[in-house]
Parts: C-alpha cells; sequence; structure tokens
C-alpha cells in the first residue's frame, strides 16, 4: 500500500469514527462500522462484543506474538463544547472531534501500522485490537478478549503519549469512605454533624504520605473528589461519605495500599477493585531499546490505561497528549497522525520480543 494513500486512509477512517457516538458500554455502531471497514479493505475482522481484532495474514504458530491495541470507547462529551463533538472539523491542520485525540488517532495509526507491517515478512506475528470499555475499564473489554487472542509476548498500547514511550504506569485505586454522625434539628443545633467529624479524615487523605517512591513513577499520590452529605438544610446529617482516588506506584500492590489506608485513616472505608496495579516494563526489553535507539524517551505515566489489564511486557505511546483528553473541542493534529504511522512502524518493524534488532 503507497505511503500516502496509508495516511489518507487512517485520517479518513478517523473522521467516520468520530461521527459515530462510541460512549463506553455503547460502542456497538462504532464496533459494527469499523468490522465492515476491515472486510472491505479484503482483510478477515474477528470479533467478540464491541472487540474486534485482526492477526498477521502469514500467522505462525512458531513466532512470538505483539499485540497492538487501542480503544474504540470514548468518553461523554464535557458542557464546554463549542463544535459539535460528532461533526470533525478540520482547521489550520487540526482536526476536531470528540475521541480524536482519545484515542481515535492512535486507533487508526495502529491499524495502519499493521497493515504496513503484514505486508511483509516479519519475524514475529502481530494482533491489531481495537478494544471496547477502556474508560470505564470495563468487564466486557480487553479483560474478556485478551484469553482468546492467545500467548502474547508484548505489546504497544495506543494512547496520547505525544509519541513518547510510557514504560510504567501509576495503578488506581477507588476509595469510598464512610464517616457518621448524629442527627438533630439544625435550628437547636443539635445532633453531631457528620460533615464536620469527616474535615479530619479528609485532612488525613490530604496530607498523608507514602514511605515507599517508585524510581520513575514516584510517590502514591491520592486525591479526595467527592463528596456527599445531608438530606435537606435543617436536618444535621448522620453520614457522610466522600471518594478518594489513589494513584499508586510499583513499590506496593493495591491491596498493600488499602490495608495501610483502612488501618490508619480512622474511618470506614471501602475499595472498589484492586485490579488495577501498577505496571512497568524493563529498560531492557526490546521494545524500550529500539525506542532508544530512534532517539524517542521514555518516560513514567501518571494516568492509567489497559495496559493495567495486561500480563505481559508492555509500553505505552502514541499521537497527541494526555492534556486534550476529556476536554472540551478535542482535536488532534493530522501531522501527528502521519508521524505516529512512520515511528510505530520503525519502532516494530523486524521486531523481536527477546532479542534486539537495531535498525540499519
Amino acid at each position: 500500500m503507497n505511503i500516502n494513500s496509508i495516511y489518507y486512509d487512517a485520517i479518513n477512517l478517523l473522521r467516520n469514527l468520530i461521527m459515530i457516538p462510541s460512549f463506553s458500554r455503547e460502542e456497538f455502531k462504532a464496533a459494527n462500522y469499523l468490522e465492515e471497514y476491515l472486510k472491505i479493505i479484503k482483510l478477515k475482522p474477528y470479533r467478540s462484543g464491541n472487540n474486534i481484532w485482526l492477526k498477521s495474514p502469514e500467522w505462525d504458530d512458531s513466532k512470538e506474538t505483539v499485540l497492538l491495541n487501542s480503544h474504540i470507547d470514548t468518553v461523554k462529551p464535557v458542557t464546554g463544547w463549542t463544535r459539535r463533538p460528532f461533526s470533525p472539523k478540520e482547521i489550520d491542520g487540526m482536526l476536531y472531534g470528540l475521541g480524536s485525540n482519545d484515542a481515535g488517532a492512535s486507533l487508526v495509526s495502529l491499524l495502519f501500522t499493521f497493515i504496513r507491517l503484514t505486508e511483509r515478512n516479519q519475524p514475529c506475528n502481530f494482533i491489531f485490537l481495537a478494544s471496547a470499555e477502556e474508560e470505564v475499564s470495563g468487564s466486557n473489554g480487553i479483560v474478556s478478549v485478551l484469553p482468546l487472542l492467545g500467548n502474547i509476548n508484548c505489546a504497544i498500547v495506543g494512547e496520547p503519549t505525544g509519541m513518547q514511550p510510557a514504560v510504567s504506569e501509576k495503578g488506581l485505586i477507588v476509595i469510598d469512605a464512610i464517616v457518621t454522625g448524629k442527627s438533630g434539628h439544625a435550628a437547636l443545633n443539635e445532633g453531631e454533624n457528620a460533615i464536620y467529624n469527616a474535615l479530619n479524615h479528609i485532612e488525613w487523605f490530604r496530607t498523608k504520605h507514602f514511605k515507599k517512591i517508585g524510581h520513575m513513577s514516584g510517590e502514591v499520590k491520592m486525591n479526595v473528589t467527592m463528596i456527599n452529605a445531608g438530606s435537606q438544610h435543617n436536618v444535621i446529617p448522620d453520614e457522610c461519605g466522600f471518594t478518594v482516588d489513589v494513584r499508586t506506584n510499583e513499590c506496593y500492590s493495591n491491596k498493600e495500599i488499602f490495608d495501610e489506608i483502612a488501618a490508619e485513616c480512622g474511618c470506614d472505608v471501602y475499595a472498589r477493585s484492586f485490579k488495577l496495579n501498577s505496571s512497568s516494563i524493563s529498560m531492557e526489553h526490546p521494545l524500550v531499546k529500539r525506542a532508544v535507539s530512534l532517539g524517542i524517551t521514555p518516560f513514567a505515566s501518571q494516568t492509567l490505561s489497559d495496559m493495567a489489564l495486561m500480563p505481559f511486557p508492555a509500553i505505552k505511546i502514541g499521537p497527541g497528549y494526555s492534556a486534550r483528553s476529556h476536554t472540551a473541542n478535542e482535536f488532534v493534529y493530522l501531522q501527528e497522525i502521519k508521524e505516529a504511522i512512520d515511528i510505530y512502524f520503525n519502532l516494530l518493524n523486524n521486531i523481536y520480543c527477546y532479542n534486539f534488532v537495531p535498525l540499519n
């Protein structure tokens, strides 16, 4: 396939995907479109739920396998949009639209990289996977499809990183905390106000520091992000609940972090899940070495992706920037997509998962 045609087709596919709302757990129409598109261009997609994947046409069970993954779902548009989120618009080299940056640009760039790679003989197999429910870490997303893909040796996760490779990610625990009091009439100053009782506990979360600091990922970070209390203005609230976003490093498992919090915070706490642990890849891994040889700089990511759910080495890398994600008037530069396809190809062409092959 001609390289200029690849660039054009990738950008055109992204425009068409932007026009199809694809919120987490509502990806059916976008998955249908992508599946039919792949058939039209003479590829053979597999499907499970709203997850779509391709395998190298010349599959060889004796070879190692590299997964190329990005997600098809988006968050819902925030209220600040001044453009139509599902009407892609190109202005001054920027393509506006919901999901353009997170992670449509990565998705189409990885797809057409897969096509370029599999047009020639490679020392490994490739799987391209467009997965669902990434934004909510849903059970019908990548965790449901990985068992169907067979043995995978390593992966590229397409997310907006400015095409710099994230070699580690913070983990995540979402904690719900409950503080109690005693109800009473507000006018009589009766009871025990659960909101006031919660203040000391919230301050504990604000000032708590964990001793172990990650080599690249840094400290564990906690932020109280939601609070809920009270039934009406004239009743002293007898319960105050708040939610804490905890970003964990590789020095602890999520369960270890939670156990320390539960022992010290002084209120009732409940973790929604422990599955999203911190993840990292060795700096000696061939993918990382190849990235360094291309002059791109590894870094530690503070944000979470499906990399956390992969039981094999992975790096996160893609066009665009995380700061544009989940924002009004989301956009990606068209040039970023072109550059991404070239970088992905150079990163993966003739790659061995365990035996580094330098570029000529």
